[in-house]
């Protein structure tokens, strides 16, 4: 088995992003929260429009459609990004370390083509069948080998960093009561809202995250 590479930091593009739009209080983290963005590949595009609202939304990483990463306040710190409408809320974004995948997500199928819920197109050999719906749809924008490996790599990085565990969990593709708890772990959104479908249940990301303690 080849060895698999370390993330390097120094890689890592580093945002001027707006202190009044996180959290900047230094909090233990147990959890971390993989969503997509259901937008286009641009991630400092995500981070611009984080910035244009006061609700304090954001995600400390997002990774563009080239799979590089960005990062917009330390992971030490908040923001919001769950949108429960539970009183445990606040303590669950305080307590996990939130990142992002550029990616359309759900896709319609119309005349021949594939649609995202903002009307703009993607080609076919970017989309994933499922073969019936799941969350809503039956078509998904692919995650890229790039942004899979940059996920993979971060995720091991602020595992290690936060000593979280990396065993995978197998309740993350439905609602989850472990991720509800607060129980340590990586999640994705799916895991605490039945109304998202990100992260969607792609073979090649799963993979990924069932190897991570590799």
């Amino acid at each position: 088995m080849p060895v698999q590479q370390k993330l390097d930091v120094k890689k890592i593009i580093q945002l001027k992003f707006p202190e009044s739009q996180f959290y900047k209080e230094e909090q233990v983290k147990k959890q971390i929260v993989i969503h997509h963005t259901v937008s286009g590949p641009s991630a400092m595009r995500v981070f611009e429009v984080w910035a244009s609202s006061p609700e304090r939304v954001a995600t400390a990483f997002v990774i563009g459609g080239d799979g590089q990463i960005h990062q917009g306040y330390n992971s030490k710190f908040w923001a919001h990004h769950l949108g429960l409408k539970k009183t445990n809320n606040t303590a669950l974004n305080k307590a996990s370390i939130a990142i992002e995948v550029c990616n359309w997500g759900g896709l319609t199928l119309k005349d021949g083509k594939y649609y995202s819920a903002f009307n703009r197109e993607v080609a076919p050999n970017e989309v994933i069948d499922y073969g019936k719906k799941w969350r809503g749809y039956r078509y998904f924008h692919k995650y890229t080998v790039e942004q899979i490996e940059s996920l993979r790599q971060l995720l091991v990085y602020l595992c290690d960093k936060y000593q979280i565990t990396k065993v995978y969990q197998e309740d993350m593709w439905d609602i989850s009561k472990n991720a509800l708890s607060g129980k340590p772990g990586v999640y994705t959104h799916v895991s605490f809202r039945e109304d998202k479908s990100d992260m969607h249940p792609q073979p090649e990301l799963i993979a990924m995250l069932q190897h991570l303690t590799l």
